[in-house]
């Protein structure tokens, strides 16, 4: 492996090049001169190179932190078989050893071939010198504010916090991250907060940052925390009981309530809340915001206290006194209907047997009853939702419902209601009988079933008119009906033949439809 550099003419070629087995290369009239000695790459680690390395440039500078007490030269020749020394030591790589902070150490890197043609690289490697930068960059608490804001050339704060908080977190940031930091004399991070405790509520806690400089110089910050003294504030703003409503109307300054529930109240829940959010507060000897009392059974007075500790320690109780009424005695209805049908006697509170006469076809009746205490509760052949259907056992049968109210102190009281499904009626009788023309003979009479009348000639047609004793019989006549159900008075009109008689028959069929009664008229026309 040989290097050559020719020159051809006029012109001058260098040639790095690698040829296997060539001892010489010309072309025209060449002549062979030394050789170029260069290294392939430079390097300072920790550290950058500036200019940036060429093989072809000498002269290098580094600039290096000053804590930085050595770093690491690096040198690899251009040609395999060159040489390299480092500061006169035969190697590709040397530690180097620094001086003081500010001063600059040389290092010389020569690169030569067998001896005779080199090459020499300087690097000048710059400590930097050692700052006196003691400000800090920022400085935040975890509680107040810092009063003024934060400046770097301010070195006075104070800051004000509630008396609850007994400790500050602090957290300051050095502006230059190699100075150095205590807080109250303790040695501190930059950026990393540290927790400084609080004197007691009412008294002031110094707070002294110190920043030191690399070169040694010191700035004291100084944060004065004050404590706020503890409050004697034991008021309520609210105090409330459900169900019920105090008596009189809340004021902080009232200590004495009565609260009035119902009887069948077996519990009552107590609300409070004190002015100050950091007074102690107790609900009978518990310490919530908001607790159940239970009440024993009416009538019955019970107290519940209500504590209200300030934070210096100073106290004031609420009283409340719940009266729980006696359990009603109530066992009335308010209203009692049947439909259809009508009760007899008419309804009263205080009288508890009726009756109700309904038709035959009525299978089912609606019994509606409305409690006069709404917590009484109404049971028997009657739900507590106070209606009921019942059904009626066949015509001609009576049925007894019971309404039991039972007051809210258990005392009852029982309504019976006898319902009478009426058996159909046999009445099978006419009340009236009348002719358009002539006269009945004998004078109508219900048990009368035969009657004679004479027309004169010229009476061609007669109309008989019958009324029934019971609306709800049937009359028909010659298989007709002319008279249904509901309908009280039927008629029929007869064509008369001359000198005859002529025999009207109506049929009267009574509700139960198996008692009938045939009532005959004859009719007598004779000739003109």
């Amino acid at each position: 492996m040989k290097r050559f550099v020719t020159i051809v003419g006029p012109c001058l070629v260098i040639s790095l090049l690698t040829v296997v087995g060539l001892s010489n290369y010309g072309c025209g009239d060449s002549a062979t001169v030394n050789p170029v000695v260069e290294l392939a790459s430079l390097s300072v680690e920790p550290g950058t190179l500036e200019p940036a390395f060429n093989g072809g440039t000498t002269q290098y500078k580094a600039d290096l932190a000053n804590n930085i007490t050595s770093v690491t030269v690096t040198a690899q020749p251009a040609v395999a078989g060159d040489s390299v020394t480092i500061n006169g030591e035969a190697t590709a790589s040397r530690p180097i050893t620094l001086g003081e902070a500010g001063s600059t150490t040389p290092v010389n890197i020569v690169v030569s071939e067998s001896g005779t043609n080199s090459r020499t690289y300087t690097v000048l490697l710059t400590k930097a010198s050692l700052t006196g930068n003691n400000s800090l960059r920022s400085l935040s608490i975890s509680s107040g504010s810092l009063d003024p804001g934060f400046d770097a050339n301010t070195l006075s704060y104070q800051a004000s916090v509630a008396s609850s908080v007994n400790s500050m977190r602090v957290t300051p940031t050095l502006d230059d991250p190699a100075a150095t930091m205590t807080i109250n004399g303790q040695a501190a991070i930059s950026g990393q907060t540290q927790t400084v405790p609080l004197r007691d509520p009412g008294l002031s806690t110094v707070i002294s940052v110190v920043v030191t400089a690399q070169n040694g110089t010191q700035k004291q910050y100084t944060l004065v925390v004050s404590r706020a003294a503890l409050r004697a504030n034991n008021n309520l703003q609210r105090l409330g009981v459900s169900p019920g409503s105090l008596s009189p109307s809340f004021s902080a300054t009232r200590t004495s309530y009565t609260v009035n529930v119902g009887g069948r109240v077996e519990s009552v829940t107590v609300t409070a809340e004190p002015e100050d959010t950091a007074a102690g507060l107790t609900i009978a000897g518990q310490s919530v915001g908001s607790r159940s009392i239970s009440l024993p059974p009416g009538p019955s007075n019970t107290e519940v206290e209500v504590v209200v500790t300030a934070q210096n320690g100073t106290s004031k109780t609420y009283l409340l006194t719940v009266n729980r009424e006696a359990l009603s005695a109530d066992n009335n209805l308010e209203t009692l209907s049947v439909s259809p049908g009508t009760l007899d006697p008419t309804f009263s509170a205080g009288t508890t047997n009726y009756t109700v006469e309904v038709a035959f076809t009525v299978a089912t009746v609606a019994i509606t009853a409305t409690k006069s205490d709404p917590n009484a509760v109404i049971s028997g052949d009657v739900p507590n939702g106070g209606q009921a259907n019942i059904a009626l056992d066949g015509p001609g049968t009576s049925k007894t419902v019971s309404i039991i109210v039972t007051a809210p102190n258990e005392t009852t009281k029982t309504y019976n209601i006898t319902v009478t499904r009426l058996a159909p009626s046999t009445d099978s009788n006419l009340r009236e009988l009348t002719v358009s023309v002539g006269t009945l003979s004998p004078a109508f009479s219900p048990g009368q079933l035969t009657y004679d009348a004479n027309v004169s000639g010229n009476d061609e047609t007669v109309t008989i008119t019958a009324t029934k004793s019971d609306p709800n019989a049937i009359l028909s006549s010659a298989s007709s009906v002319i008279a249904a159900a509901g309908t009280p008075t039927g008629r029929v009109t007869v064509l008369l033949g001359r000198n005859t008689t002529t025999t009207t028959s109506i049929l009267v069929t009574a509700q139960d439809g198996t008692t009938r009664k045939t009532y005959t008229i004859n009719v007598f026309r004779p000739e003109r």
